[in-house]
């Protein structure tokens, strides 16, 4: 029987084409090391992919994907004008690799310079942080260096899910002031996974899923590509 290198799971049965090719290419590189127990580590999406009969349909392609965010940003310069009272606020981790690209665009079409713009760690707010058995979740850092009293906040995140994300980020926002209005941006809109009476305001794409699907969002800066794909 043959095996992926360091995972006990049969090559013969995985079907999807991209993973036998990367099976294959490992194969391969180990068949040239001369070492009696050559061990390689995987990120963990690739175990994922690994261990599973998984299909990866891409939602939004580079091309796509800039479109989406020229249409969220401009709706935003629609409601917002020149973001005189409004300022824009990226959940910490991923959501910030969302909000640093549509605030850049914003600038750019309201040619604004001092868009109030901040992002928010929301570790300790998160209504499962106490749990036992839970996994520690190691804090990002909140950079928000202005009062969002009276302010109409815009929040951004990439994927809304179960909405509980949300809940802890409205939470945690009143450490800095009371805002006059908070708004939801999000890229993919997971609508039948809510488990919190919580709705965006502004949508990339609505995507219909069940539990056992992920959606996983690459970007340049962090994974050489600008992509959103919905593992099945």
């Amino acid at each position: 029987m043959q095996y992926a290198i360091g995972i006990k799971y049969p090559v013969s049965t995985i079907q999807h084409p991209g993973i036998l090719n990367l099976v294959s290419s490992i194969k391969h590189h180990v068949s040239s090391i001369q070492h009696p127990t050559p061990i390689l580590t995987f990120r963990p999406e690739i175990l994922f992919l690994l261990k599973s009969h998984v299909q990866l349909k891409t939602l939004l392609d580079n091309k796509q994907l800039d479109i989406t965010l020229q249409r969220l940003a401009h709706q935003l310069v629609e409601n917002h004008l020149q973001f005189k009272d409004t300022v824009i606020i990226g959940i910490q981790p991923r959501g910030i690799w969302l909000s640093d690209r549509i605030a850049a665009i914003v600038s750019r079409i309201t040619k604004a310079k001092d868009i109030p713009y901040g992002k928010l760690d929301i570790t300790f707010y998160r209504d499962d942080v106490h749990q036992a058995g839970q996994e520690m979740n190691v804090p990002s850092s909140t950079n928000i260096d202005f009062s969002i009293e009276n302010k109409d906040v815009i929040l951004v995140d990439d994927v809304l899910h179960t909405g509980r994300t949300i809940r802890s980020a409205m939470d945690a926002l009143i450490d800095f002031g009371r805002p006059k209005s908070v708004e939801l941006l999000v890229l993919i809109d997971r609508r039948f996974s809510r488990e919190l009476p919580i709705q965006p305001d502004y949508v990339g794409q609505t995507v219909d899923t069940i539990i056992t699907q992920k959606v996983k969002v690459h970007w340049k800066e962090k994974d050489g590509k600008d992509e959103v794909v919905l593992i099945d």
